[in-house]
């Protein structure tokens, strides 16, 4: 038996039903069914998206970008870096977890480009 086969679904003494599923929550953690411990990031990356939309709505192009960015380290990595060091990351989950960040800087410093050469005007 492999992790893709269906397994039925179990049931305890008093007949409630143990139902089988693709992934779990433990301690806010998202493990995922695979051959090895894989961690899904999507809620972690949701809930960077959610918190960061909601500070970047409400002081936006108002406060100093240093004002923002230092919310966004306070406020919004937390959620985003929680429980990471219980997840082995590939570098593809690196790679979607700097994705995150950076965008978070171009809506934040108002650019298209992922270089800081350009941020700086330095070209």
């Amino acid at each position: 038996m492999n992790f893709h086969e269906k397994f039925r679904n179990l049931f305890t003494s008093d007949t409630r039903e143990i139902v089988w599923r693709e992934s779990i929550r433990y301690l806010g953690v998202y493990f995922v069914s695979s051959k090895s411990l894989e961690c899904s990031l999507s809620n972690s990356k949701r809930s960077f998206y959610r918190s960061f939309n909601a500070i970047f709505g409400k002081v936006g192009r108002l406060a100093a970008e240093l004002v923002t960015v230092e919310l966004l380290k306070s406020k919004c990595l937390p959620s985003l870096y929680y429980s990471l060091e219980a997840c082995p990351l590939s570098s593809a989950d690196f790679k979607s977890l700097e994705y995150v960040v950076v965008g978070a800087f171009m809506k934040i410093f108002n650019t298209r480009s992922r270089s800081c050469d350009q941020l700086h005007g330095n070209v």
